[in-house]
């Protein structure tokens, strides 16, 4: 007689083809965009069912290279700046319980829940005052205030997971509260680094409405504005746009095919063991 599965089993197939679903309909879009790029458009010569003539156009008759180092800089520059500004102020907020921390860290709360289409026209009307408007660097000052506030509370949240008790055994060993910070602290949050880099990486390499505001030389456009420039009134080159799409989405999945090893869950489990 055959025996039925356990309910566990059961629950964990379910749950399986559950995420097989999601995964499929998830993919679908972006099978979509691969195939449309590697189709000959309405102009093409090819005879061929799958051509690159697409990606040669858009790379040799465009600025697809101009913009793409412009969303590289951008984005890099804000990703280092970010970083670097929130881990300390993670600290702050994870180790601080004093009163000026706490406000802090309120306004900080009030501040992301702020769209960032509110400020974005007050921001013009500084920048061009600035001579900031149509420029990477305006651009980028943009990106890293709007994306501090949650940054630094990602790493805060990662701090909390660390236990005070190790950086008070560096202090008994003579080690400053800085010291400790860098050798115990940001050493053990190389997960919450990484997560908070890839959130900023992710929040200027996509952003639209801030570039669209603020940027005016083509040459000085990035990648989203890039493909909004194939939209024309009367036709669109589908081919041109969907091969730009796939410049434009090769950067984040090459981000996380390369840090996903790092990424651990209780990676100081057993900093504490027999205590």
């Amino acid at each position: 007689m055959r025996r039925a599965a356990p309910k566990g089993a059961r629950g964990q197939w379910l749950r399986f083809a559950l995420i097989l679903v999601i995964t499929v309909v998830a993919l679908i879009p972006v099978a979509i965009v691969v195939f449309l790029s590697i189709r000959p458009g309405a102009s093409s010569t090819s005879k061929a069912a799958i051509t690159f003539e697409n990606f040669t156009h858009v790379f040799r008759s465009t600025h697809t290279l101009i913009w793409l180092g412009n969303s590289l800089t951008v984005t890099l520059g804000v990703v280092l700046v970010s970083v670097i500004v929130a881990a300390p102020a993670g600290y702050v907020l994870s180790r601080g319980r004093s009163k000026a921390v706490s406000g802090y860290s309120l306004l900080l709360f009030v501040v992301q829940s702020l769209p960032v289409i509110t400020s974005v026209i007050p921001l013009f009307i500084l920048f061009a005052k600035l001579g900031l408007v149509d420029s990477l660097t305006g651009l980028g000052i943009i990106y890293v205030g709007s994306s501090m506030s949650v940054a630094t509370w990602m790493m805060a949240a990662y701090m909390d997971s660390i236990p005070p008790s190790l950086e008070q055994a560096a202090w008994i060993d003579g080690a400053s509260v800085f010291g400790s910070f860098l050798r115990i602290v940001l050493r053990n949050s190389l997960p919450g680094i990484l997560s908070t880099a890839i959130f900023t990486f992710l929040v200027s390499w996509n952003d639209y409405l801030v570039a669209i505001v603020f940027m005016r030389t083509e040459t000085k456009f990035t990648l989203p504005l890039g493909v909004e420039s194939f939209f024309q009134q009367n036709v669109t080159d589908w081919g041109s746009v969907m091969a730009v799409a796939i410049v434009m989405m090769l950067p984040p999945v090459i981000v996380f095919a390369a840090l996903n090893r790092f990424f651990s869950v209780g990676g100081i489990g057993g900093a504490l063991a027999g205590q």
